[in-house]
């Protein structure tokens, strides 16, 4: 069984359909290992997403990031880091193919509901940056 983490943004979170995306999951053969909800600081929000320091976009995402809060989840299934990216569809939601989550939830390339790991090492990465061995069941 592989591993992948996935986060629902602010965005998602304020317009109430985190259940509606958990679901997506379960449908589609994720189990959900471990989650948590929470609010990211600044600080946390910088250091998850320090690959992208040097992008243009880097300061907004953080703002976003800290706007609201988020639920992070440890998703786990069969090629759980290739399914989870197919469920959320292409980053820009006006590319996303129907019925993926962007496509139905997200409102714009910045407020695009959901965050998942892009490679196994990735998400054994973030995991271990949101939770503890002992949080995941």
């Amino acid at each position: 069984m592989q591993q992948t983490l996935s986060i629902i943004k602010p965005d998602a979170v304020k317009k109430g359909v985190v259940g509606k995306i958990i679901d997506r999951f379960e449908s589609n053969g994720l189990r959900i290992a471990a989650t948590k909800k929470l609010w990211l600081s600044k600080c946390e929000a910088s250091k998850f997403y320090a690959v992208h320091k040097d992008r243009p976009f880097f300061n907004d995402l953080v703002e976003f990031m800290t706007s609201g809060p988020v639920v992070v989840m440890v998703l786990e299934g069969e090629n759980a880091v290739v399914k989870n990216r197919e469920l959320m569809g292409a980053t820009d939601p006006k590319q996303a193919e129907k019925g993926t989550i962007r496509a139905d939830f997200a409102d714009s390339i910045d407020a695009n509901a959901i965050h998942g790991s892009d490679s196994i090492e990735n998400a054994n990465i973030e995991i271990a940056f949101f939770f503890s061995k002992r949080e995941i069941l």
